[in-house]
């Protein structure tokens, strides 16, 4: 990510995903399907993640991994590692 923007407050305890969603994120980053949400929502609490804002998503890039979330529904749609 290429900027940090300061101005980006969500509610954690309003994150949440779907079904499909859940599949989506453990498929990608190899990780259980029960600690999917878990795992973006620590990733996104991370005081180190950037965060950036593009349209209607937030982006959150912390280590090697970027979580989706639409700004307006508090969806996380999905997570993947960055490619080396």
């Amino acid at each position: 990510m290429q900027m940090k923007d300061e101005n980006v407050f969500i509610d954690i305890a309003k994150l949440h995903t779907t079904a499909k969603g859940v599949l989506r994120i453990a498929r990608n980053l190899s990780i259980a399907e029960e600690s999917s949400l878990s795992y973006c929502i620590a990733v996104i609490n991370d005081e180190r993640t950037d965060v950036v804002r593009r349209g209607k998503n937030l982006y959150y890039a912390g280590g090697d991994i970027v979580v989706t979330v639409n700004a307006s529904s508090l969806t996380i749609i999905t997570a993947h590692r960055l490619k080396k």
